[in-house]
């Protein structure tokens, strides 16, 4: 008996930590990621002010000049913009699927999100250059009385918000579903409308998940390359419209990483770049976290 217990104990004492060694790798990735695009980025933050680097939108890598703000106001625009547009369809589509629709039809969505979250992202670049950029072009810009090829930050918006989707669909389904069923049967019982048990009391509860869904959707968006890239125009100026072009930081580094790799200051930018992503990233995950800790503190 006793050499069970020793036998179990050894066992356990493993798992917990070899549990605790994953915990660690988790922590050291992100801060060892970022130190990483520090040190190779150094190269030009000491060669360069602040404000010539992230207030100057002149990208001219053959003349000395490496301005990111162009680049940093594209990737921040075709993010929120592509948010905006999938988030309300995001929690609709998550709220009938989940309170109004037959569950043959939840049955069913659910391999369909799954395969729009796993087509890859030159697969949407595709579909955004035979669909969206003609109806931008010959549709919305001309409504608008606007004269334009159709890459633009509307168009990159759009593509963005389609991929996103799944990726945000898929988590509100499940936070609507680990919803108490309870607390829907109570507040019908006092007399709630079923719109209104779902808009005061459902939503109210998952707000904290909506957040986080969004949050993650966000990075996802801010970190897309391959569609963006193919479809947002990649012009170095600072967007002054929804039908001017837009150049994204992925597509700047993707663009140009690999044949610039030889050129110590252009290289360093390139990677700057890199590290300027990861900050903003790790930014608005950190604004949705705080927001969910304020609104439970509030609650």
């Amino acid at each position: 008996m006793n050499s069970r217990l020793r036998i179990r104990y050894f066992k356990e004492k493993i798992s917990s930590i070899w549990m605790m060694v994953c915990l660690i790798l988790v922590i050291i990735l992100p801060i060892g990621i970022g130190l990483g695009l520090w040190y190779k980025s150094n190269i030009i933050i000491q060669e360069y002010s602040f404000s010539e680097l992230f207030f100057s939108s002149e990208w001219a890598p053959n003349s000395g000049k490496f301005g990111f703000l162009s680049f940093i106001i594209s990737s921040v625009w075709l993010t929120i913009l592509s948010v905006l547009i999938a988030a309300p369809v995001c929690i609709l589509s998550a709220i009938y699927l989940t309170e109004y629709a037959n569950k043959k039809v939840l049955n069913i969505m659910h391999p369909v999100i799954d395969i729009l979250a796993g087509i890859p992202s030159v697969v949407y670049g595709v579909w955004g250059i035979l669909l969206i950029v003609p109806l931008v072009s010959k549709v919305i810009a001309p409504a608008f009385g606007v004269q334009t090829a159709g890459y633009t930050l509307l168009t990159g918006a759009i593509v963005l918000s389609i991929m996103i989707i799944p990726f945000i669909l898929n988590i509100l389904i499940e936070i609507f579903k680990s919803i108490p069923q309870e607390l829907k049967e109570a507040s019908l019982s006092l007399g709630a409308t079923y719109w209104q048990t779902i808009k005061l009391v459902l939503i109210r509860k998952a707000f904290p998940g909506i957040i986080s869904a969004i949050g993650l959707g966000i990075s996802r968006a801010f970190g897309e390359t391959m569609a963006v890239l193919m479809v947002a125009g990649n012009v170095a100026k600072v967007p002054k419209g929804l039908f001017d072009p837009a150049y994204p930081l992925p597509a700047l580094i993707a663009n140009n990483y690999g044949e610039m790799m030889s050129v110590p200051m252009y290289d360093s930018a390139l990677l700057l770049a890199a590290l300027i992503l990861f900050v903003i990233v790790i930014g608005f995950n950190l604004l949705s976290r705080l927001a969910i800790i304020r609104y439970q503190k509030r609650i």
